[in-house]
């Protein structure tokens, strides 16, 4: 059996990886300073970006939660894998051969990795069966919905056989166990014993945002299949319904370029737009639109502003006016526009690019309402709005969807909309509004789970952070320089930067910082910087990877190395400073002519000669 991992191998693949590439699989990073990207949090739910990332020193750090680590952690903390398993599937994604130490301990495993195997095993089989005679019903049910050979390809689709053990009898020949297969939700247990899940059906393969194979969405094809019309996969280790959407590992480049997503119905609908040219749908898998799939959204688009746009696309039936109205309780929490865009004669995007083509698909998704007017109309609807009865009814049934909005331009806007619908006196619609509104605010909110540095009966550990230095010159001079050090250390003069460190710093949390700066080995090895961070002592570990996260105040990366030297100097100058304060005070009480005297004079020479040398440097 394989033991640990090479350290050398553990090294390189960390140094041949871009954690940004990483972290960008999950969160939409944006430019953010010098050597630094910047998203929303994928550890915590929050509305502007405090998540930074410095791929120069393959770290990252949130300023709201305190998650911090390198590309190993942040797969571990992810994708809940071992150590072990975070090396060996960076390694398989640069194409880097591990090599193990023989005796050594064995690779950690959690079962995760043959989780994910069995299903891409899976995927490929069912692949493969598409082209096998039975699967003829396969094929014309995706011919008669526009589908060709290639789209089927692109999509990954595939086909179940109708017997009861196909699939798992060939998985078991690849080596996967019947406890792996059921975990994976793949087979079933029955009287008889297991037997697949899946069988007799058109096969959707359902991957997580950096396209691992997670779970399957399946389609009856056969009259005398008794299951429902859809049917995915359970529960698991590994998918987890109300997380996962389908079609996001296609759709996240340009849903993150664009700031635009498409929420549509079903997986046919997510093919019919990709082909037609809206490559930013996606749809859920088996559950409504809740609140983790807007995480999950929020932090692909980079939600920050209100820039972007979802639009979401209903069926003009009851199901579908319910699905929209449960969609607008929850994408308030989306800070980009929301919309609706239903389809002509209620045709969904599949239906409506087989009839009208490609440009039908895009039309309509330009043809969209706002989410609110669309909500305000389906709580309206019902309501006999030619009676005095009926148009009030109508305002008190609508009036807490206006008075929900807190944009302060939007809402009054939305005053007059809904006036004009009822034909009511503006003024009465806006009363009516704040009233709803104070009758919203005088419900309990939910109680969040932030954070806290204090545990329950305990008492609160002080938590140093940048926010909470003191706001004075030395303790400014002592961050910038430490932020430097950290960020650009393996460009700096090492001997100007070993005398700036050997100094102690005046703020206790900074110095505690530095100590552990100072003790780095090797400030050129990849990597060295999160190292020190790790070494800093508690409580002061978090403001060690603030500063190293942290944006430093410099335009390039060359002005930046050269603003660090300079607060290396300024370091320097004013130790040479107190050392020559002390050494005047010291003169003062020794006889001139003394050796201790003459020891002093001489000190002070070469402190000035040293501080001229170091002025004409800057």
């Amino acid at each position: 059996m394989a033991g640990r991992i090479r350290q050398a191998d553990v090294d390189e693949v960390k140094a041949r990886t871009n954690i940004a590439d990483i972290i960008g699989e999950r969160v939409a990073l944006k430019p953010a300073g010098v050597g630094a990207m910047k998203g929303l949090c994928p550890f915590h739910d929050e509305r502007s970006p405090s998540f930074n990332v410095r791929p120069q020193a393959g770290f990252y750090h949130c300023f709201g939660c305190g998650e911090s680590g390198d590309v190993y952690s942040f797969l571990r903390a992810m994708d809940h894998v071992t150590f072990t398993e975070a090396v060996e599937r960076l390694a398989g994604k640069i194409g880097y051969t591990l090599h193990y130490e023989d005796g050594g301990a064995a690779p950690e495993t959690t079962g995760r990795a043959r989780l994910y195997a069995a299903n891409a095993a899976a995927a490929e089989y069912f692949r493969a069966q598409l082209v096998s005679p039975e699967a003829d019903i396969a094929r014309r049910f995706l011919g008669e919905r526009g589908f060709d050979a290639g789209a089927a390809a692109h999509f990954g689709v595939g086909y179940a056989p109708k017997g009861w053990s196909n699939m798992h009898a060939a998985l078991r020949d690849k080596g996967f166990t019947d406890d792996i297969l059921s975990a994976a939700g793949l087979v079933s247990q029955g009287q008889r014993g297991v037997y697949d899940r899946f069988r007799g059906r058109v096969v959707w393969p359902i991957r997580d945002v950096t396209g691992q194979v997670i779970g399957f969405g399946a389609r009856r094809l056969f009259d005398d299949d008794n299951g429902p019309k859809y049917l995915n996969t359970p529960e698991t280790a590994i998918y987890k319904k109300a997380q996962v959407l389908y079609g996001l590992d296609l759709a996240k480049r340009d849903i993150s370029r664009e700031h635009r997503v498409v929420v549509v119905e079903g997986y046919t609908d997510v093919m019919a737009c990709h082909l037609a040219g809206v490559t930013t749908a996606i749809a859920t898998c088996g559950t409504a639109f809740g609140s983790d799939h807007i995480t999950v959204l929020r932090r692909v688009m980079g939600d920050d502003s209100a820039a972007g746009e979802v639009v979401f696309t209903f069926d003009p039936d009851a199901a579908g006016q319910k699905a929209a109205l449960r969609a607008f309780a929850d994408a308030k929490r989306f800070n980009a526009q929301t919309y609706v865009a239903t389809g002509p004669e209620g045709l969904d995007p599949c239906d409506l690019r087989l009839q009208r083509g490609d440009g039908a698909v895009r039309t309509l998704m330009e043809a969209k309402v706002p989410m609110v007017e669309f909500v305000i109309d389906q709580r309206i609807t019902g309501f006999d709005l030619a009676s005095v009865e009926g148009r009030v009814g109508a305002l008190r049934a609508a009036a807490p969807v206006v008075a929900e909005l807190r944009d302060p331009l939007l809402q009054p806007e939305y005053v007059r909309v809904l006036a004009r619908r009822l034909g009511l006196d503006t003024e009465d619609v806006r009363r009516e509004v704040e009233r709803a509104a104070r009758g919203a605010s005088s419900r309990p909110e939910r109680s969040t789970n932030a954070p806290t540095d204090e545990a329950a009966g305990d008492a609160p550990v002080v938590r140093v952070t940048l926010a909470s230095l003191p706001q004075n010159p030395d303790a400014a001079l002592e961050r910038d320089a430490l932020k430097g050090f950290l960020q650009f250390g393996h460009r700096l003069d090492a001997e100007l930067i070993d005398r700036a460190l050997a100094l102690p710093m005046r703020h206790p949390a900074l110095d505690a910082v530095r100590q552990a700066v100072a003790s780095a080995p090797d400030r050129t090895k990849v990597g060295w910087s999160m190292d020190a961070v790790t070494a800093v002592r508690e409580p002061f570990r978090g403001l060690g990877g603030e500063l190293l996260a942290s944006d430093f105040p410099a335009l390039t990366d060359d002005a930046a190395v050269a603003s660090t030297a300079s607060l290396a100097r300024r370091l320097i100058l004013r130790g040479i400073e107190a050392e020559k304060a002390e050494l005047l005070g010291a003169i003062q009480r020794v006889p001139a002519d003394s050796v201790e005297g003459r020891g002093i004079r001489l000190r002070l020479h070469e402190l000035d000669q040293d501080r001229r040398r170091l002025a004409d440097e800057e």
